[in-house]
């Protein structure tokens, strides 16, 4: 026997070669020196900014405020924060409360309107069911607002899928030509966009119901099970696997 050569694996025909690379940094544990600022996270002209100034200097919240009469217990989450949740979520199609719970998570816009603060879901059906006529009204205004500034982009993002009762939207089928006057046509307006406010929060309601037989009153629609919640418990299923 004579001896010969060890070979190497062939590399596939058409392959590159690998070459000694640099990449840009990348380290998924480094540290920020300075605290973020979701501030400098959000676009200037992103929706989540028009809301919150929508909600912090235009709307009011008196009717809602004037609701908390007790001093005494534990502080509750402020009435601009769960508004500024409320109509953004409604506004973008974000309906369910665990979904905006989840949201304040890992959407920057959703952090931005809540600085930081993650109110669970129970708290956000709660306020959402306690504030519920004033909520309507202030949904009206808010998309009435966004009608006149030519936000037609957020009212239809709001509406769609938004199931109406048969007579709720009969003013849109009425033409202008048959109102008599300016003020006449400013009344069918309002009142569709109150009809389309109670539908929202009504959607909302349904939606917090269906997730609640689902998951129970007190579950969670958890993003991974018990057993790969934890990165040690993932590794070693990922290993084994």
């Amino acid at each position: 026997m004579f001896e010969v050569e060890p070979v190497g694996k062939k590399r596939p025909q058409g392959s590159p070669a690998a070459v000694d690379k640099t990449f840009r940094a990348f380290d998924p544990h480094q540290v920020m020196l300075l605290p973020p600022s979701l501030d400098d996270w959000l676009p200037e002209g992103h929706l989540a900014r028009f809301v919150a100034d929508l909600v912090d200097e235009v709307l009011d919240l008196g009717p809602i405020l004037a609701d908390y009469t007790e001093k005494r217990g534990y502080p509750p989450y402020d009435p601009r924060l769960m508004v500024r949740l409320l109509i953004y979520g409604y506004t973008t199609g974000v309906r369910s409360s665990r979904a905006i719970e989840r949201r304040l998570a890992d959407d920057v816009a959703f952090r931005f309107l809540a600085a930081g603060q993650e109110p669970d879901f129970r708290s956000i059906a709660r306020f959402r069911r306690r504030h519920l006529d004033a909520l309507a009204g202030l949904f009206t205004q808010s998309l009435h607002l966004a009608t006149k500034l030519g936000m037609v982009k957020m009212g239809r993002v709001a509406l769609d899928g938004t199931k109406l009762e048969a007579g709720a939207s009969k003013h849109k089928a009425m033409s202008y030509g048959r109102l008599v006057d300016k003020e006449e046509r400013i009344e069918a307006e309002i009142a569709q966009l109150e009809a389309k406010a109670q539908a929202l929060l009504a959607d909302a309601e349904a939606a917090d119901e269906a997730e609640d037989e689902t998951f129970g009153r007190d579950g969670k629609e958890t993003d991974l099970p018990a057993e790969l919640d934890r990165r040690e418990k993932r590794l070693a299923k990922l290993q084994a696997a």
